[in-house]
């Protein structure tokens, strides 16, 4: 099994007088005049920190993403991060889940920036790439219409120009090139591999498993995770394949703490701090109107389940009053924010969408996770919402110690096998270095 870890990298600033208070924002809504470069600078440090601390209790990989134009993540130029990691780490994967694609209008320019990380990595490097959110096309003037045909697009020109030799010339329909010889090539052959993150998109869990790639859910509840993954294998098999773990990869929130009180407190910090619609329950509007630009969601190609309508309406794949049995309001009697609806602290811990406790009982509620999906890749969410470095660091310190080694041992009774062990193209086990 591979583990990795995952944090947003918040902006973390209390004096703003506009985080983790009743008032939060709306999505889009901040001016950057509330961004202090040195609050900044110290929180860039800060999570680098982490990371090495993250490689030296033991954990395969280290994630990061990338959004644009919102405090709840600071990983606009997320490619610079791995860069600096690709020297200053020695042994963990560097995994990014991922490049916006479509918003490139240059994805030359990127086939040499991740083969340069690769190479000064020396092969370490996990690229994975996302077709975005509505935040991402508004921030960086992209054609919503056009995001898929330029993701795939782009996604064929960079595999193509790391494994063909040039010059030559790129003919498409979004991108041309008269000449595409790039001198830097990844250090891995032919190529790093290729993970796909995604929510509850058919097309995305469709497209990945024609390319055989590894489709990583992020933060989904169980069941439909379960369900896009039952989806992934039935696509496999009219490709003539069997989907197997490794094709299977799980992001979840997860906080270990040193006493059952402490985790408690310090995991109800995921809903609070800067305005995260990727975190349910946290504060902040989401603008159904920049979530759902023409051409970036399909309305019959998601699947919206009961237990997962808080999660979609956060990404903008449903509508804000989405209809199942009867209409579900989003508001309670008063006409206060119906946390049951958004997914209060309390129910995320009930439907494992939060997990967060002593050593003891984090493994056994992630054990029940890999008991219901069997990932071969699963990632903890962590340090997130207005956790401080102090909280993450205790976390991390108890999951390298105690969480990790039970979860490897568990892992192997299941036989779960990562896309580092079995390949995820011909199923057959990838001979391991000595």
């Amino acid at each position: 099994m591979f583990i990795g870890h995952f944090t947003e990298r918040p902006y973390q600033d209390p004096k703003s007088g506009v985080f983790g208070t009743t008032s939060a924002p709306a999505d889009l809504e901040l001016s950057n005049e509330l961004y202090d470069p040195k609050v900044g600078a110290d929180l860039y440090h800060r999570y680098l920190d982490e990371k090495l601390y993250i490689e030296e209790m033991g954990f395969d990989g280290i994630m990061l993403n990338e959004h644009h134009s919102t405090p709840f993540c600071m990983g606009g130029v997320m490619n610079v991060e791995a860069a600096i990691l690709a020297r200053i780490t020695q042994r963990a994967k560097i995994v990014l889940l991922g490049n916006v694609l479509p918003i490139w209008d240059d994805p030359l320019f990127l086939a040499e920036e991740l083969a340069e990380i690769d190479m000064i990595s020396r092969g370490r490097l996990v690229t994975g790439w996302v077709r975005g959110t509505g935040r991402e096309s508004v921030s960086h003037n992209a054609q919503p219409p056009y995001n898929w045909e330029r993701f795939q697009e782009a996604h064929d020109f960079i595999v193509k120009a790391w494994t063909t030799p040039g010059p030559y010339r790129w003919e498409g329909k979004h991108y041309n090139f008269r000449y595409v010889n790039p001198w830097a090539r990844p250090y891995q052959a032919p190529h790093p591999q290729i993970w796909i993150p995604g929510v509850m998109s058919r097309n995305t869990v469709k497209w990945t498993a024609e390319h055989r790639y590894p489709y990583v859910m992020l933060a989904t509840d169980l069941e439909p995770t379960r369900q896009s993954f039952e989806y992934y294998a039935e696509v496999a098999k009219e490709n003539g394949y069997e989907a197997q773990s490794q094709h299977r990869g799980y992001l979840f929130k997860v906080h270990v703490d040193e006493t059952e009180e402490l985790a408690y407190d310090t995991a109800r910090k995921y809903v609070s701090g800067p305005p995260n619609p990727f975190l349910e329950g946290n504060q902040g509007e989401v603008r159904p109107f920049i979530q759902n630009l023409p051409g970036m969601t399909s309305r019959t190609n998601v699947l919206p389940t009961a237990g997962n309508l808080a999660a979609l309406r956060a990404r903008g794949r449903v509508q804000a009053q989405p209809t199942l049995d009867k209409p579900q309001a989003l508001t309670d009697e008063e006409g206060k924010p119906d946390q049951d609806a958004f997914g209060s602290y309390e129910n995320q811990l009930e439907r494992y969408t939060i997990i967060t406790g002593t050593p003891d009982t984090v493994i056994e509620r992630v054990k029940h996770v890999l008991d219901y999906l069997r990932p071969g890749s699963i990632f903890f969410w962590d340090g997130d919402g207005s956790m401080s470095h102090d909280d993450t660091m205790r976390s991390l310190k108890l999951m390298g110690e105690e969480v990790l080694p039970a979860i490897r041992e568990y892992s192997e009774e299941l036989e779960l096998k990562s896309p580092f062990e079995v390949s995820t193209y011909t199923n057959e086990p990838i001979p391991q270095e000595a």
